[in-house]
């Protein structure tokens, strides 16, 4: 099972919140990571927490003022990076593009989609994973696997049909360990989520009581 937190533009303690991943992590039978802001990547990482980038640009070295250079996270301590996230969308011709230079970098790559039909899309440009999540139910707290479970089953069926070897990740409204085994249930390999962990009280309890199960 793998559990990927993204800590969005939130206002927390990104390297607060990368000690408690990887001291949980340790602790649990899961691969736990978090992706912070850019300016975090370096100093999350540096915890010894499995870190992620929140996106990353098909662009290379050169020109491009304010692109998210994949070689540079990668070189900041990041193993992976989230893209097309529904707020972050890219055009299909970006996304390749984000996932070969991902690649180049050495970064692990989750293309996110809203529907099925877009992750049988985005599976055929070659992620390593891909995540279903309705854009509707992102921070509700809502879970995907109770409010749709029909769309995690029906994603993990398209992804297969393009390339089993493509794990799906559930997203939305991920907040309870009971949200994750539910996932696991209908086929997902993992989770991606972020207000369950990020807008707690206590980032570092809500990931104790989301991954109990998990230990």
């Amino acid at each position: 099972m793998f559990v990927l937190i993204n800590l969005k533009a939130y206002d927390v303690d990104p390297t607060a919140i990368a000690d408690a991943v990887a001291a949980t992590a340790a602790s649990v039978d899961a691969r736990v990571a978090l992706a912070p802001q850019t300016a975090a990547l370096a100093s999350a990482s540096a915890t010894g927490a499995e870190t992620w980038a929140q996106h990353v640009s098909g662009e290379g070295a050169g020109s491009y003022t304010g692109s998210a250079n994949a070689a540079a996270a990668a070189a900041a301590g990041a193993v992976g990076t989230i893209l097309n996230h529904s707020e972050r969308r890219l055009t299909l011709d970006e996304l390749e593009r984000a996932i070969d230079a991902a690649d180049a970098a050495g970064l692990e790559t989750v293309a996110c989609a809203n529907t099925p039909a877009q992750v049988a899309a985005a599976t055929a440009l070659g992620p390593d994973m891909v995540a279903v999540e309705p854009p509707e139910l992102i921070g509700s707290g809502v879970p995907v696997s109770r409010a749709d479970p029909d769309i995690v089953e029906h994603a993990v069926e398209a992804a297969a049909a393009i390339d089993p070897d493509v794990p799906v990740l559930c997203g939305a409204g991920i907040s309870e360990g009971e949200d994750i085994a539910a996932a696991a249930d209908l086929g997902a390999a993992g989770v991606l989520l972020a207000s369950g962990v990020a807008k707690a009280d206590d980032p570092a309890a809500a990931l104790d009581q989301l991954l109990g199960p998990l230990a």
